[in-house]
């Protein structure tokens, strides 16, 4: 209380604290004698100009007492635990609704108010304590580092921020969720089925209605209904089944059943499962086009020019393969992303259809074509050695069996002039000697033939 008192008569008096003669004087000084000091001091003789100007030591300075520095700031609030820290933030609301509108003392409330909200979320959320690596109904989850990118968690549906959470994001199908959230997870995950069973649903939209489903979401069994009670009911175009809003986030995606059987490359609803899974296979050659839709080739030409495409590459491997040249060069590298293609002609993935529809893969695999055949037909000299001669005419310029004039023999792959090959309409003449060789071994005296 003494201290208080000294403290109010310094705001009232403008007193020097430091002054404390001063002090003492003014405190044992009555009324009388202080307006005589203060008519003194109003009546001091004024100095001669030029002459440097000096203050007493006993003139009372004004040090900006009258300011409230010795109490607590607006808003400080000193706590330790998850219980102070609660209430203190109750009390910062409190604080900012009673401090006027847009004032500087209210946005520094607003200020403490945040920093006391990221403490608590550290306490409840601690990052030291939480591992690296959660393995969890064959998720791998990856703790993340990135603090600035904001997600959404694929269990709760609500906004990640990861400068105040932690996260996890699964390596395998790119499941995200928080680290509260991880063992809230009961759906498998998707890149073993991938792994396992790496196939598509070729069936438009299989639907079977609601209640083979027993009116409950496919994924998380959360109870659903068309008329949105309790939980909108959502189909997923690619399975054909009915989920939940958590589990349906109205994702569009590129449906293969539509793909292969109607050309139809637009994208409709799915449910997260099944982005998912459709993202992971995307680039898997798993379509056997020929016998799921062989009317296609007639209707898509530009899958009539992929194929003739693939094929001369694929009669094109063999020279690279024995051509030192070309395994140093790694040509066939080009090709790296559709390893598919220097090892068949028949499987395609949506990545390939898709491209095919918007015009990229012809282009592309014109210029790998056209790559390869320079090398073969012009650069190498090895390559060039291996070129073959008609031996039906036995003219003309050497004969590759990808040349676009040519055919081949499907027995002893011996290449000819097309036009050649058809007009004699007889069989292939190397294939012919062979047979003949073959008879005249077995017509040899002392060989059974039957044997």
């Amino acid at each position: 209380m003494e201290y208080d008192e000294k403290l109010a008569r310094f705001r009232q008096g403008h007193l020097n604290p430091f002054n404390k003669q001063l002090g003492r004087r003014q405190h044992e000084k009555g009324p009388s004698e202080e307006a005589q000091d203060t008519t003194s001091e109003e009546t001091l003789p004024e100095l001669p100009p030029g002459e440097p100007e000096f203050h007493c030591s006993e003139r009372v300075m004004d040090l900006g007492l009258s300011e409230d520095h010795f109490s607590r700031p607006v808003g400080l609030f000193l706590a330790s635990d998850i219980q102070q820290l609660r209430q203190a933030i109750e009390d910062c609301k409190q604080v900012i609704l009673e401090l006027p509108e847009q004032s500087e003392k209210q946005k520094d409330a607003v200020v403490r108010l945040i920093h006391l909200r990221l403490k608590l979320q550290e306490l409840k959320d601690p990052n030291e304590d939480e591992p690296n690596i959660r393995v969890l109904l064959e998720h791998r989850f990856y703790k993340e580092k990135s603090k600035s990118v904001k997600q959404t968690c694929d269990k709760c549906s609500t906004i990640i921020w990861g400068l105040i959470q932690t996260w996890y994001t699964c390596t395998g199908c790119y499941y995200r969720c928080h680290s509260k959230c991880l063992n809230l997870i009961s759906k498998p995950c998707v890149s073993s089925k991938v792994s396992h069973q790496a196939e598509y649903e070729l069936n438009i939209c299989p639907e079977t209605g609601l209640d083979s489903q027993d009116y409950r979401c496919a994924e998380c069994r959360a109870p659903i209904s068309l008329r949105g009670v309790p939980s909108e009911a959502r189909q997923c175009d690619y399975t054909g089944q009915y989920y939940c809003s958590h589990c349906h986030w109205n994702d569009l995606a590129v449906i293969p059943a539509r793909v292969v059987h109607n050309w139809d490359f637009e994208p409709r609803k799915v449910s997260r499962c099944s982005m998912r899974y459709l993202a992971l296979m995307v680039s898997r050659p798993v379509l056997r086009l020929r016998e799921i839709n062989p009317l296609l080739f007639n209707y898509v030409e530009e899958l009539v020019e992929i194929r003739k495409l693939r094929q001369d590459i694929l009669l094109m491997k063999p020279y690279f393969i024995t051509c030192k040249e070309a395994m140093e060069a790694r040509l066939l590298l080009q090709l790296q992303d559709r390893q598919h293609f220097v090892e068949n002609d028949e499987m395609y993935s949506i990545q390939d259809l898709l491209d095919v529809h918007m015009g990229r893969l012809g282009c592309s695999l014109t210029e790998i074509h056209t790559l390869f055949a320079k090398h073969i037909k012009l650069d190498c000299e090895r390559c060039q050695a291996k070129g073959f001669v008609c031996e039906l005419c036995r003219e003309g310029d050497v004969l590759f069996p990808f040349d676009s004039h040519t055919s081949v023999c499907t027995d002893c792959s011996a290449v000819f002039h097309r036009d050649c090959y058809y007009d004699n309409s007889t069989t292939c003449p190397k294939c012919a000697r062979l047979n003949l060789r073959k008879q005249s071994l077995f017509q040899e005296p002392g060989l059974d033939m039957d044997a």
